[in-house]
């Protein structure tokens, strides 16, 4: 099916970043579980500790192990995790628990190529990408009374969209986030910033006033319709985000858009951190909770972190996990300076159904209407007094086999058994449901938290309120890792760079980007020197 551009800016309901948390178990040479281990007598060789094993975390320690690689650097790396499994925001189940069928992603679901981190790591770790596209479904954006749009593909179904947003407004917005994406992808040239503050990088990047505004007021000042950034717009972003327009800021609605050509990696994204972590040849301890980073009383370490492994003394410690989520005890000064960053509780519902349409009676329509099979959500009936939808989404993710087809829900709400029989004509069989603090509430902004806690003390979730995305976790990870490098090492990625609070253009950010295209077609920064 060929969609016109503008279609393009509706992502697959797979479109979301989250920090779901369910076991798995591995079983990696590196890979522990939580035994005692005595500190050595005599003067260890510095260490370094990663708290948390998701996005985050693990491409932390894969960075920090090409330096070692690249330039004979002598550390130990520890990463702690709390759960059973390497992943944070990506985990996959299977219907009836039947591993014969093909896995779900319940978190972290996609990746497209303008994500080239996750994009060249599939390809370095042989993983095998599936494309989300090849799912070919009708989209359809309901109100919670009324169907707005169903788009097939057809040039009738054109014809009408025309009619009803005319041309400049998908012009426009695409754009927007095409202008976005060109400025983004600085982030894997040589030429990309290095920073220590997140207000000063926006400055930078020309997204202060993305970052200012909602997307409602961005989008409509560049002269896109109030119709479609209230219905084409805002389903992206409540897809994705579980935020409305007229909330969320223009820097993550932009980001919320940019789902074109979407890809996972076939048997779960998670494969992407395992081998991170496998490849980097750090110690992984899962089911090992820290419970404190407090200063080392040691003259040549900085900060001593507790756990159920006792006490140990580190050179650097990163935290890679939502900070006030981690339950760690840190210094007031330290845990003065990181605001608290509100979640969006998702409730997330997984089924199997042998209906292979949702009912069209729920819709206001005829029995027998082929509805589509991803149902996306606006705000704006509930606006104007009507009634809010019941979900954020509703999408058909193909066949399992026996007839049934896999389904995932979002919704504000918990979906009660009831309204799953009603909506799939009673024809319901394994159900899976779970609630989440999926990403963080994105209101328009001007301050961040610190990247840098302390010396020593890092926090590479500090990027999380200015884009929330697993590739962007691998990103602020890369520069957290150079940043504590430099200055605890003199050492870096990529060899000797300047470090941020070092440079003296700009505060805060080593040199403004100069330019969009890359030394060679697949140059990414970090992967390539």
């Amino acid at each position: 099916m060929k969609f016109p551009p503008w279609l393009l800016l509706i992502p697959a309901a797979h479109a979301f970043q989250l920090p779901f948390h369910l076991p798995k178990f591995f079983s990696s040479p590196s890979i522990v579980s939580t035994p005692h281990l005595d500190q050595p007598a005599t003067p260890p060789i510095p260490r370094i500790a990663i708290i948390g094993a998701g996005a985050a975390g693990s491409s932390a320690a894969f960075w920090i192990s090409k330096a070692k690689l690249r330039f004979g650097l002598d550390v130990v790396v520890d990463v702690y995790e709390s759960n059973s499994y390497i992943g944070g925001r990506s985990t996959t189940v299977y219907p009836y628990n039947n591993r014969s069928l093909t896995e779900l992603e319940l978190g972290a679901s996609i990746f497209v190529e303008a994500n080239k981190n996750l994009w060249r790591a599939s390809d370095e770790f042989n993983l095998t990408r599936r494309k989300f596209e090849d799912q070919d479904y009708a989209t359809g954006i309901w109100d919670g009374q009324q169907l707005l749009l169903s788009f097939t593909g057809s040039w009738w179904d054109t014809a009408k969209l025309l009619w009803r947003y005319g041309i400049l407004s998908p012009r426009r917005a695409e754009a927007f986030v095409r202008n976005m994406i060109n400025r983004f992808l600085v982030f894997y040239s040589s030429d990309t910033p290095k920073w220590d503050s997140i207000a000063t990088l926006a400055d930078t990047l020309g997204w202060t006033e993305l970052t200012n505004r909602t997307t409602a007021e961005y989008v409509m000042a560049q002269g896109v319709s109030q119709k479609y950034t209230s219905e084409v717009i805002e389903a992206a972003t409540r897809v994705n985000y579980g935020q409305n327009v007229d909330y969320i800021h223009a820097l993550e609605g932009a980001c919320a858009m940019a789902g074109t050509g979407a890809s996972g990696v076939a048997g779960g994204n998670f494969q992407i951190f395992e081998n991170f972590l496998n490849r980097s040849g750090a110690n992984v301890y899962l089911n090992t909770p820290v419970s404190s980073v407090l200063p080392s009383s040691s003259s040549s370490q900085l900060w001593a972190l507790k756990s159920a492994r006792g006490t140990i003394d580190y050179q650097a410690v990163i935290v890679a996990a939502p900070f006030q989520s981690t339950g760690i005890t840190f210094p007031l000064t330290v845990a003065d300076q990181v605001p608290e960053v509100p979640y969006v509780h998702l409730h997330v519902t997984l089924l199997t159904t042998s209906s292979p349409f949702p009912n069209p009676a729920y819709f206001g329509l005829p029995p027998n209407s082929e509805l589509p099979r991803m149902m996306l959500t606006t705000y704006q009936g509930a606006r104007t007094g009507g009634k809010k939808p019941e979900f954020n989404s509703l999408s058909y993710h193909g066949e399992i086999g026996n007839g049934e087809w896999a389904v995932k829900i979002f919704s504000e709400e918990e979906i009660s058994d009831e309204w799953l029989a009603n909506m799939f004509l009673g024809k319901v069989g394994w159900v899976l449901r779970k609630v989440w603090d999926a990403y963080p509430k994105l209101p328009p902004t001007t301050t961040f938290p610190p990247v840098k806690l302390e010396r020593g003390l890092y926090y590479v979730n500090s990027f999380e309120p200015f884009i929330s995305t697993m590739e962007t976790e691998t990103i602020s990870s890369r520069n957290v890792v150079d940043l504590m490098l430099n200055e605890e090492f003199n050492a870096s990625i990529c060899g000797r760079r300047i470090s941020a609070f070092e440079n003296d253009n700009q505060e805060g950010v080593q040199t403004p980007p100069t330019t969009q295209e890359f030394e060679q077609k697949d140059f990414v920064f970090g992967w390539d020197c």
